[in-house]
């Protein structure tokens, strides 16, 4: 492909507000699970390859675009293709001004943790998950809050939260981002953690 040929047909990314909404929900609707497919396993798409996949594509794009949810970019870009134990540590990391982070299952359990402790880990990996349980009874009551992130304050002024709880779904499976201090979601390093999720899953599929 020419350079020209390339610059007209850029490759697509989600951005990590895109991310957001891709994976907001255990099963995603209709613009959600279009978004999710330009996380493929291998390398990113170009407009043209995804356009061509459906023809709803080509107005979910102009209002993802529009809303921030995707950008386009000229280089090629490849999934993450690591082992998740050592990647996760490292992925989450960037996510926090203090990198202090971990990732829990949607049912609390202790996945993967930087600057916590194991067992701080391990506590707040279970606080996310009852909040979880709170949020979802709470709805049952008839409150409109989604319980999908929260965060907490010591501070008085409450201008940076000291925990943050972010839930996120990946093919059907939750989980949980604890971030310690200021969260830095609107990151990259939130896309690829997804991305490398997403493939890591694909891979016995």
């Amino acid at each position: 492909m020419s350079a020209s040929a390339s610059i007209d047909d850029p490759f697509l990314m989600l951005t990590p507000a895109g991310a957001l909404r891709a994976y907001a929900d255990r099963t995603p609707d209709d613009v959600g699970a279009a978004l999710q497919t330009l996380m493929p396993r291998g390398a990113a798409l170009r407009r043209s390859q995804w356009l061509a996949q459906a023809p709803a594509h080509r107005t979910i794009l102009a209002r993802a675009q529009y809303a921030g949810w995707i950008h386009e970019v000229q280089r090629e870009l490849r999934a993450p293709d690591v082992r998740l134990d050592s990647y996760l540590p490292h992925a989450i990391a960037g996510l926090s001004g203090t990198r202090t982070a971990a990732l829990a299952s949607d049912d609390g359990f202790c996945l993967a943790r930087v600057g916590y402790s194991q067992d701080e880990a391990e506590t707040l990996c279970v606080a996310a998950a009852d909040f979880f349980d709170f949020a979802a009874r709470q709805r049952q009551r008839g409150w409109t809050g989604t319980g999908r992130a929260v965060s907490f304050f010591d501070g008085v002024d409450m201008l940076l939260p000291t925990t943050s709880f972010l839930l996120f779904w990946v093919d059907g499976v939750g989980y949980w981002l604890i971030i310690g201090g200021e969260p830095l979601i609107n990151n990259t390093a939130f896309v690829e953690l997804i991305w490398g999720i997403r493939v890591a899953g694909t891979k016995f599929a």
